[in-house]
């Protein structure tokens, strides 16, 4: 009886994780660039009474043996990159990845980071940063005297200039991408660095060697469904509250057992 409370209370570590995880994704839902969560688990190690196969007469093995399990663990929470919804902004400088890639923007420090928001805007010098005043890499500037921004398919950003008729090229937005996102290390504010899980930064031109093609006056929202997190919400409430049972049942046992002499 013991046992069973040790392992009811892993169930009810797991489920908290669960709902805390479930809890990030939702206050997210509407967060530019956000990528859900997924909570993952596996049970633990079995305390085997009785190995599969062991002898139960001179002619008859065990078909089953007898194994006990003592609870669950996390083993992982994974991001999910998967494509969210795109919104229209109107915004020259609002511009969403179609398909895979990241865009690349310097931190303070001067190392790179690297985010799907792509909320972009200018700062007293011209140069285009993101909403924390952070450069985007490769660093380009518009002239002051710009009255229109245009962004191609291909990250090609031109400018068209005040008394001018033809748009000039300033510089090409470049996209960068890993062999595996979901080892990315996440700093907040919608941004992820490189570790060794993820693997080497590849860096490309935007709809070429794989990567996603740039869309213009768009910004890419939250891959979080709301409906899925609800649901979830409640699975793991509800496991969280039969664990709990489970504990109240093992408690009352053991109640039982001390009122035995009575």
């Amino acid at each position: 009886m013991v046992r069973s409370l040790y392992t009811a209370a892993t169930g009810m570590i797991a489920q908290q994780m669960q709902i805390d995880v479930t809890s990030n994704n939702i206050a997210n839902v509407n967060t530019i660039g956000y990528k859900k969560q997924r909570a993952e688990f596996a049970d633990l190690m079995y305390q085997t009474m009785e190995y599969a196969g062991t002898s139960t007469s001179a002619t008859t093995v065990s078909p089953t043996g007898i194994e006990v399990g003592l609870g669950v663990r996390p083993t992982a929470i994974t991001k999910l990159f998967t494509q969210g919804n795109f919104k229209e902004t109107g915004n020259d400088l609002d511009v969403a990845i179609a398909g895979e890639g990241f865009f690349q923007i310097e931190l303070n420090d001067g190392s790179t980071a690297y985010t799907r928001n792509g909320s972009f805007k200018l700062d007293s010098d011209g140069s285009i940063v993101n909403s924390d005043g952070y450069k985007m890499i490769p660093e380009m500037t518009v002239p002051e005297d710009s009255t229109r921004i245009s962004i191609g398919v291909d990250g090609t950003i031109s400018v068209l200039e005040s008394g001018e008729t033809e748009m000039t090229d300033i510089g090409e937005i470049e996209l960068a991408n890993f062999i595996n996102p979901a080892g990315l290390h996440s700093l907040g504010d919608n941004n992820f660095v490189n570790t060794d899980a993820s693997g080497d930064v590849i860096i490309g031109t935007p709809g070429l060697e794989g990567l996603g093609q740039i869309r213009q006056h768009f910004v890419e929202m939250s891959n979080v469904q709301l409906v899925e997190e609800m649901t979830d919400l409640i699975t793991g409430q509800r496991a969280y509250e039969a664990s709990s049972k489970a504990i109240v049942a093992s408690d009352e046992m053991l109640q039982t057992v001390n009122q035995l002499k009575r």
